[in-house]
């Protein structure tokens, strides 16, 4: 693994941890070696020691926040989007959209943020466009 180098820089850092400290070499050495605390290296050969040598170097994975809007919310939101914008203004805003959405009742609250990577993600920026129509040529 140390040789070859395609895992990431933590999982090389940890790997070399280990194998200093099997060589024989103290945590404040190898911290001092390696660039990281001498904490850092007592939770690795502990985690080690254990919980083996795949936990030592990998991280479990972490179960974050749970989504604000599910599948169906976020389809309703991307058409409301791709409708006209409300009577008064010229395009849609992500403000604008965030009080549409609770003022129609899509969601119960919903913060600009959440709107603004949902736009993202589907590659939309309504606020560049002005909903109209363009008349045929002749």
């Amino acid at each position: 693994m140390l040789n070859k180098g395609w895992e990431s820089a933590r999982v090389l850092r940890r790997a070399l941890i280990l194998r200093q400290l099997e060589r024989g070499q103290t945590a404040g050495q190898v911290a001092s070696q390696v660039g990281v605390a001498s904490k850092t290296v007592r939770a690795i050969a502990r985690r080690y020691e254990e919980e083996g040598l795949e936990s030592a170097l990998y991280e479990k994975p972490r179960p974050g926040q749970q989504r604000r809007l599910d599948a169906g919310q976020s389809q309703r939101i991307i058409a409301l989007v791709c409708g006209p914008p409300p009577a008064g203004q010229a395009r849609w805003s992500v403000r604008l959209i965030a009080q549409e959405a609770v003022k129609r009742k899509l969601v119960a609250e919903v913060g600009r943020e959440t709107i603004r990577i949902l736009l993202r993600t589907h590659d939309l920026k309504p606020w560049r466009e002005k909903n109209v129509v363009r008349g045929g040529t002749g």
